[in-house]
């Protein structure tokens, strides 16, 4: 773990189990409790609404029923019918085009949206999510260049981790184990609970020339009345992962911390004006992201620069297993 110290302007090389003694009465660690859940499915094309081919077509097989890939976004109906996915192949795949999966279930391409994903209508009797759970897989990044497999549904997850939702972990609380926690509370911090299901937000690479026309997509968050009561009552609130960070920043830039759900788009880079988070864990960054930007954010441009020129020189490891940085 690198400790960024924003007041001294100084970097030191810590370990994670080190946590705790860095901690002190009054902390708050607010934690992301999302799960992952299996988002990425593998059907057919049924070919019943796509552009003709020539029946002598060699291709025409693997045109008509080919295989698709299906990495579901977020449900966009209350009975989790209904999705925005990424499709792949996308340019083939047009609206009213159908789907075959596995188990028999079909589906059918509704729509489109502005970042390339569609909306994808599910015809099924049961619960969605028990059907993903059957057929789906775990959604691991791409530079984790193996299939999944079993035991990923729970090691691709926090040990704290409840309200299922997310395509991607949320990664900076993967370092934590249960006696870590207990370890953190031992020193007199609290532990609060945020929702916020990761999506295509957080993880999107940025498209726009200047950072100021940069948009995120939509992701749906929640606080209960329990965890807000903590947070109001906290000296400090350390937000683990970015996630974290974006739920605090959203609600707070309304007013006071409350309950509430909702929705968040909010971009953070720097110039922002954190009002929430005091201190931030979180790990190490894709450049081109908004992660990256919002990491600059909260410890200053130059710092953050320094902080990642020192993790390339000391081989700290990067991405979602990698190694994490704490900025007081």
């Amino acid at each position: 773990m690198l400790v960024v110290r924003r007041d001294e302007q100084r970097l030191e090389d810590r370990a994670f189990r080190d946590l705790p003694e860095l901690l002190r009465e009054g902390d708050c660690l607010v934690l992301n409790d999302s799960r992952v859940f299996p988002a990425r499915l593998y059907g057919r094309r049924e070919g019943v609404r796509s552009l003709p081919i020539g029946r002598h077509n060699p291709k025409r097989e693997e045109y008509l029923s080919g295989r698709v890939e299906i990495f579901l976004l977020r449900p966009v109906s209350a009975d989790a019918k209904e999705w925005e996915a990424l499709v792949r192949p996308g340019r083939k795949m047009r609206l009213r085009e159908r789907i075959r999966f596995e188990n028999g279930m079909e589906a059918e391409i509704t729509g489109r949206g502005e970042f390339g994903e569609r909306t994808i209508r599910f015809e099924t009797d049961a619960d969605p999510y028990a059907v993903f759970e059957s057929i789906g897989h775990v959604p691991l990044p791409p530079y984790i260049r193996r299939s999944d497999q079993p035991a990923d549904r729970e090691r691709y997850q926090t040990v704290y981790a409840r309200d299922k939702g997310s395509v991607a972990a949320p990664t900076a609380g993967l370092h934590f184990t249960p006696e870590i926690l207990d370890a953190c509370r031992a020193r007199g911090a609290e532990t609060a609970y945020v929702t916020l299901h990761v999506g295509l937000g957080t993880f999107q690479p940025l498209h726009a020339e200047q950072v100021e026309q940069g948009r995120l997509h939509a992701e749906s968050y929640r606080i209960t009345e329990e965890n807000a009561a903590k947070m109001c009552a906290a000296r400090r609130l350390i937000a683990v992962g970015t996630t974290s960070t974006r739920t605090l920043e959203t609600v707070l830039r309304d007013g006071e911390m409350r309950a509430c759900s909702g929705e968040t788009d909010i971009f953070i880079y720097p110039g922002f004006q954190f009002r929430g988070a005091g201190a931030m864990l979180t790990n190490f960054h894709l450049p081109g992201t908004s992660l990256l930007l919002l990491v600059a954010a909260f410890a200053g441009t130059e710092l953050a620069l320094e902080a990642y020129r020192h993790a390339v020189r000391e081989r700290y490891r990067f991405y979602s297993y990698g190694d994490c940085m704490l900025i007081l």
